[in-house]
């Protein structure tokens, strides 16, 4: 039994690459605000998730639509490269799922999301979750056209992720330092890692947390405003 609702593919030379000339961000930019009116119109709150292939950013989404699943009508945009596993994964929690898969291409964009939100019903959804490609490049650059974007790093990634990456952290709502059980273990202090955060963006809100027990979720829930 499969829980992903459809499958978007992007086609030959749909995707918007980064190393393209300023007129495709632009025009990147013209979409998102397209699709934040449009979701506005439904009363469709959106959150873009980001962060590294590992970081924890299904879990997240798992943890957070098993939390909010009495309060919204919840449905996700999971992008992969070619994949639907991670997809399969939040659909199994009641969740409508569009998996997006980009081929090659290393993001997700607003023309992709569109053609996403075309394959549901957005009367029948209030909260959308948008996995982006594991990534902390290139999804900073590409808006979708959410209400909040939310940035997931782990500790496994080691104590210099942050200011290693700090453009994808300037425009984020919230932070979310995942697997703090494995700090101590990995010789990194999380206290560092938000320190760093609040540098590079002081009104970003930071959470802690073990995605998988549940630590710390109540907090990325109230960062988002949710």
């Amino acid at each position: 039994m499969s829980f992903v609702t459809d499958v978007v593919k992007a086609e030959e030379g749909e995707i918007f690459d980064v190393e393209l000339e300023t007129d495709i961000l632009e025009a990147n930019r013209r979409l998102a605000t397209e699709n934040r009116e449009l979701l506005r119109r439904y009363g469709v709150k959106a959150i873009d998730v980001m962060g590294a292939v590992g970081s924890g950013k299904t879990s997240l989404i798992e943890k957070m639509a098993q939390a909010l699943k009495k309060k919204y009508r919840i449905a996700a945009f999971k992008g992969d490269l070619t994949t639907t596993v991670d997809a399969e994964l939040i659909g199994r929690h009641g969740v409508k799922v569009v998996a997006i898969t980009t081929g090659k291409e290393c993001h997700l964009d607003a023309n992709l999301v569109r053609r996403a939100l075309q394959k549901i019903d957005l009367g029948s959804i209030d909260l959308l979750f948008i996995e982006n490609v594991g990534n902390l490049i290139c999804p900073a650059e590409f808006p979708l056209g959410s209400e909040k974007r939310v940035v997931v790093i782990s500790v496994t990634e080691g104590p210099y992720m942050v200011v290693k990456h700090p453009f994808i952290f300037m425009e984020a709502d919230a932070a979310v330092i995942n697997k703090v059980d494995l700090a101590q273990a990995m010789g990194v202090d999380v206290k560092n890692l938000e320190k760093d955060v609040k540098a590079i963006n002081p009104k970003v809100r930071v959470a802690m947390t073990n995605c998988r027990t549940g630590e710390g979720i109540t907090e990325v829930i109230e960062a988002l405003g949710l």
